[in-house]
């Protein structure tokens, strides 16, 4: 492009037409000085969403195409968080080079592409929730669909029936989906337009470019090692992912160690409309609560998260199910125990996102330490878990690596209390390097070595008033009064004259100011350089320290479970394989909450069963509590099938395979259905899924 409305275009404009060309749908952030740019239409965007001044290019009238608004760069991590939550794809163009050793045009180039799916800034993501970037592939016969965070490097797989992915898309809550651009009218007719998505090219979408792309960043053979090997609409759909991940520019991704498969298997079936009827996550009214606010009592943030996915995700098979209440019931029975791990998972931090920020080279210093101050207090948990009389704890004991010699090196190089940014400075200890520690010495102890010379040279030539000072035009100098100058030796070289006083340099005095000057500058890029090299050794521990996030999560997890069951004097339930369910004075965990002070929920129970009776059908008036018994019913056995206590005096629970529940519908308008339509859908759909252990809870 070389001309824009009759007008040539700067060297610079065209330098930003040539790279937004690369990402036309994306705001260009274009850093000019200290400055962050946006021009044109990116502009007019920018400005709105972020509340900035639009003005016009060279301070002419306003000339559509000439539009302008910007921002300091070290406001970065303000602004870009705004964007991106208003569903922005982001490119970074960044400087390639100092302004200061170039008389040219400073090279430029973009850096990163941040989407709302591929996100690392603390500022954009919700520490109590998963950033999941996921794809969709369709298939010969089944959809595969696969879902990466690439801020905990969290990466899953999975295919089956479009049914399955719309239940897996709800219940990951991804915030960006991938899918091939020819397939734009079938995705949103199957999945509708909520998402925020993106279209790459039916290339991307092949079986042998997906395999080729994970084999290579796994460094393996095959993928049998990850039980996703048959999944062939899964891998291909992973694959997609790490395609996009190399247009966006996120090429350091050491920390995605793994792919896992969505064991369906392993899961009771939870379709949307029971997720949203039974309020698991969000409430349906803005001051409601849900089940997810009045059982989440975790400390860490990876725990936080887990506990989400827990929710959506619970377990139909009696061991572990069994496994998570005895550890609970462990944290209930030993009140020492359950402070002790309180007390060490309030120091761990985001044990996860930190590993991952390393691996990819933007941890802080004081992350650093964080992740430090982590493998410290993992010790104890240790310990403590080796000596709980719990073998599930004993295991848990067993799997946790305290990474000593990264943490020994953490204490030994890197301050206690560092700045946020590296090139603040004082982020490496004393001792660690001598060519360092003489930089130092040199440039935060010259006010002691410029005395010596002053005193020396005082005493020399007899000058008792002899100063030394500093100023920007010649740098350090010797101050001689009139009443001395005769006494000055001849190899001083005389700078300035005053009313009462001569200036004067020597060789000595420019040699040091040399060295003090450039010791600065030299101190910032070995403190550099000595971070960059521990960041580097970090990544050699990365699969170690995700399975410490993990287990900590899990322990956080029921944690969590033991508070919510002291504090709501719930009991554990007794699990098995049965077809019974039989509760005794249930009570909603909700509603018990939400009520007035005083005021007492009123207990229920419920028994189902084959032989003596399947059926209830409870009548009564509106607001007679028929949809919470219901809504009680599914929540009392979902929190016994995640390893929670539950609020009742005693439970039964039958091991159940689905959880269908159809409260409280409403019209559709936008897809032309009724109240009535909507209902029938729903219940069809029940009707249509209902087997053995799959009970059916219908509120009309």
């Amino acid at each position: 492009m070389a001309k824009k409305e009759g007008k040539e275009l700067t060297p610079m404009m065209k330098q930003f037409f040539d790279l937004k060309a690369k990402h036309p749908d994306a705001v260009m952030l274009f850093r000019c000085g200290d400055f962050y740019e946006t021009y044109c239409e990116d502009a007019i965007t920018a400005a709105k969403i972020l509340g900035i001044t639009l003005t016009h290019r060279n301070n002419g009238a306003g000339v559509k195409g000439d539009e302008m608004a910007g921002f300091p760069h070290h406001a970065l991590d303000t602004y870009l968080p705004k964007l991106i939550r208003a569903g922005k794809r982001v490119a970074i163009c960044d400087q390639l080079e100092d302004p200061k050793l170039t008389k040219k045009l400073v090279k430029r180039g973009i850096t990163e592409l941040v989407t709302p799916g591929v996100a690392l800034s603390d500022n954009v993501l919700n520490y109590k929730e998963n950033n999941f970037l996921a794809a969709v592939h369709f298939g010969k016969g089944s959809f595969g669909v696969a879902f990466l965070d690439i801020s905990t490097g969290e990466f899953l797989t999975g295919e089956g029936t479009q049914d399955y992915v719309e239940k897996l898309l709800g219940n990951f809550s991804p915030k960006e989906i991938l899918h091939d651009r020819t397939k734009k009218q079938e995705f949103e007719r199957n999945f509708g337009t909520k998402y925020f998505t993106f279209q790459l090219d039916d290339w991307v979408f092949t079986e042998q470019t997906s395999k080729q792309k994970l084999l290579r960043h796994f460094n393996v053979k095959n993928l049998k090692g990850f039980g996703v090997d048959h999944l062939q609409n899964g891998v291909i759909a992973a694959g997609a992912i790490l395609q996009y991940l190399e247009q966006t520019q996120h090429t350091q991704i050491g920390h995605i160690t793994s792919i896992s498969r969505i064991e369906e298997d392993k899961y009771v079936r939870l379709d949307k409309f029971t997720i949203r009827s039974l309020e698991l996550v969000h409430p349906m009214q803005d001051d409601g609560k849900s089940l997810l606010d009045v059982i989440d009592k975790t400390v860490s943030p990876m725990g936080g998260r887990l506990l989400r996915r827990w929710l959506v995700f619970p377990l139909k098979d009696e061991k572990p199910i069994n496994s998570r209440l005895d550890i609970v019931d462990y944290y209930y029975r030993e009140p020492e125990f359950r402070e002790c791990i309180d007390d060490q998972l309030h120091r761990i931090g985001d044990l996860e996102r930190i590993i991952s920020k390393a691996a990819v080279g933007r941890v802080s210093p004081r992350e650093v330490v964080q992740l430090k101050v982590a493998l410290q207090a993992i010790q104890p948990i240790k310990t403590a878990c080796l000596y709980a009389k719990n073998e599930a704890l004993n295991r848990v004991g067993e799997q946790l690596n305290l990474c000593e010699s990264l943490r020994d090196r953490i204490e030994k190089e890197i301050q206690n209390d560092p700045p946020q940014l590296v090139a603040k400075g004082g982020v490496i200890k004393d001792g660690v390097n001598a060519e360092l520690d003489e930089l130092r010495s040199i440039a935060y102890s010259g006010k002691d070595y410029l005395l010596k010379i002053q005193e020396r040279e005082a005493a020399e030539t007899g000058i008792s008033s002899l100063k030394i000072g500093y100023n920007n035009v010649f740098g350090y100098y010797l101050e001689v009064r009139n009443t001395y100058k005769e006494l000055v030796p001849p190899e001083w070289v005389r700078k300035q004259t005053l009313a009462q006083a001569e200036r004067y340099i020597t060789q000595e005095l420019k040699e040091y100011e040399e060295k003090i000057l450039g010791a600065e500058d030299k101190i910032l890029s070995l403190e550099a350089k000595l971070f960059n090299d521990l960041v580097l050794s970090m990544q050699e521990f990365i699969p170690q320290i995700q399975i410490n996030a993990n287990i900590i999560a899990r322990l956080d997890c029921l944690l969590s479970f033991a508070k919510t069951a002291e504090e709501n004097k719930y009991i554990r339930p007794v699990i098995d394989s049965s077809e019974t369910i039989d509760i005794k004075q249930g009570r909603h965990p909700v509603i018990e909450q939400e009520l007035p002070l005083g005021e007492k929920y009123v207990p229920n129970d419920i028994l189902l069963d084959n032989e003596r009776q399947q059926i209830i059908i409870i009548t009564g008036p509106n607001m007679a509590g028929k949809s919470a018994l219901l809504r009680q019913t599914a929540l009392i056995v979902l929190l016994a099938q995640i390893g929670c206590f539950v609020p009742a005096e005693s439970a039964r629970i039958g091991l159940v395979d689905k959880i269908f529940t159809r409260v409280g519908a409403s019209d559709n308008i936008s897809l032309g259905e009724s109240t009535f339509m909507v209902e029938m859908t729903e219940a069809s759909n029940i009707l249509n899924n209902v087997e053995a252990r799959v009970p059916m809870m219908v509120s009309r």
